[in-house]
């Protein structure tokens, strides 16, 4: 570090410092470089769709602009979007949420971030499965709080189940974090197994988070959410996005489900930070919550065929172990089989060759806290997806 960088690193607040810089986002800084200077890559990293927002709801947001909605709102979203938000909840998962109980943010991960900020204090514990999304880790951090570590195996298609959090559970335990499906993993919570989790937590005094944000992009066939589990919701806040749901990432619009008075607080710390999502985008959600819900099986359709051509690849390069993603559009493949060859040591050796070496973007498991493995978005085109296979054939073959 540079003397300035001292000087400067010595104004930083201790809690700036907890956190570290996104991994998907280093990952895609160092795949944009190279694009930049002309590199063909095929680009396996972006935790996003690849499908284009649907025309209807790309026509709300025109319309909206052109009715000149483009005045603030209420800090938590309109009356007309929370009224969305919940009658979607209540017709896809049974649940009874009501305007007061919901938020609507920029982003799931915002309502995620306002969720932790208010509900986790400095010495308190936040149980966290691994593989986690990279963003737990820090936000808890962010907030004073400790995570505590759940691991989960690949030889059980990373299950979690309610005696592997019991055992974690300390008189500091605040809150639970559960994600299902799964970024990175893509895996699936049994309704059952979630159902204890919920329960366990209640009666131990314990809130839950339960990030949703994929809860549509369920390759089972038995889409649940922990809001159908009515008896909990005291100690029970789902974040959803409508990010992955409508193809809508760069729309910026995610939102929170709770209790009335963690929601309140959730109002009160938004309305000092971002205040309302963008009032366009509220329109467009609102279009999309309610309109025709066709394009959502289509593109879960189209994520299953990918999924399966994905994982079919990946087992057929030599001594790569991949399970079968239940959910969202990630495949978790582990790659431990070639530590200690050619200069590679961890996941992030794999992932920073295959990147300079093969043009392939992928993210390493130690950002999902796991060391042998590294992230396949199979979110993408097929014929891209087998570019992106066959080059890594060829370099594990090289290897």
């Amino acid at each position: 570090m540079t003397v300035a960088g001292t000087q400067l690193s010595s104004f930083l607040t201790n809690r700036i410092q907890r956190i570290e810089v996104s991994a998907t986002f280093a990952v895609a800084s160092e795949a944009e470089k190279l694009r930049a200077a002309g590199a063909d890559l095929v680009d396996l990293g972006a935790g996003e769709p690849h499908y284009p927002t649907p025309e209807h709801i790309k026509e709300a947001g025109i319309a909206a602009i052109r009715a000149n909605c483009t005045k603030y709102t209420a800090v938590g979203g309109s009356a007309e979007l929370r009224d969305a938000i919940v009658q979607r909840h209540a017709a896809d998962f049974g649940s009874d949420y009501k305007r007061e109980d919901c938020i609507a943010s920029v982003g799931g991960k915002h309502a995620l971030f306002n969720a932790i900020q208010v509900l986790v204090d400095h010495g308190d514990e936040v149980i966290l499965p691994v593989p986690y999304w990279v963003s737990f880790k820090d936000i808890v951090r962010y907030a004073g709080g400790e995570p505590v570590y759940v691991p989960t195996d690949e030889r059980h298609n990373f299950a979690l189940t309610a005696g592997m959090v019991e055992r974690a559970i300390t008189p500091r335990t605040k809150v639970i974090i559960l994600n299902s499906p799964s970024n990175p993993s893509g895996a699936v919570m049994e309704p059952e197994d979630m159902a204890a989790v919920l329960r366990l937590a209640y009666e131990r005094g314990i809130y839950v988070i339960s990030d949703e944000c994929y809860v549509y992009l369920n390759h089972t066939g038995k889409l649940f959410s922990a809001g159908c589990v009515h008896e909990v919701r005291e100690r029970l806040i789902i974040i959803g996005s409508l990010s992955k749901t409508y193809a809508m990432t760069g729309w910026r619009l995610g939102y929170a489900l709770g209790p009335a008075p963690i929601i309140s607080a959730m109002n009160k710390l938004q309305s000092q930070s971002t205040s309302n999502p963008t009032s366009i985008v509220q329109k467009a959600a609102v279009v999309a919550l309610t309109g025709p819900q066709d394009c959502v099986k289509q593109m879960l359709a189209g994520y299953i065929s990918l999924r399966d051509q994905v994982v079919s690849g990946l087992r057929s390069i030599p001594g790569i172990i991949c399970t079968s993603p239940n959910g969202a559009f990630y495949a978790y493949p582990n790659v431990s089989h070639y530590f200690a060859r050619g200069g590679l040591n961890s996941a992030a050796d794999v992932a920073r060759k295959l990147l300079r070496e093969a043009h392939v973007v992928v993210v390493p498991g130690e950002g999902f806290g796991t060391q042998d493995h590294v992230r396949v978005s199979y979110a993408t085109s097929s014929e891209n997806l087998e570019r992106g296979i066959e080059r890594m054939r060829d370099f594990f073959a090289r290897v």
